[in-house]
């Protein structure tokens, strides 16, 4: 299993961390958005989803994925 930190921008309330984590769930991944910190942390199987399409899976619900960090 691999690890990311995403920056997020636009997450504000619990609807937020629902839509977010509900996403990445759905290809696969686990994801804990801290509000707070505007950012996902994300576990997931990089033989089977790549960082484009975790960024695209949360961008798909409205947010701006800002930068990629480890």
């Amino acid at each position: 299993m691999a690890n990311i930190k995403l920056e997020v921008e636009g997450m504000s309330c619990n609807h937020c961390v629902q839509a977010v984590e509900g996403a990445l769930q759905e290809i696969g991944a686990k994801g804990k958005v801290n509000l707070e910190a505007k950012s996902v942390d994300i576990e997931y199987d990089a033989a089977q989803v790549d960082i484009m399409k975790l960024t695209d899976a949360i961008e798909e619900q409205g947010y701006d994925v800002v930068s990629t960090g480890g």
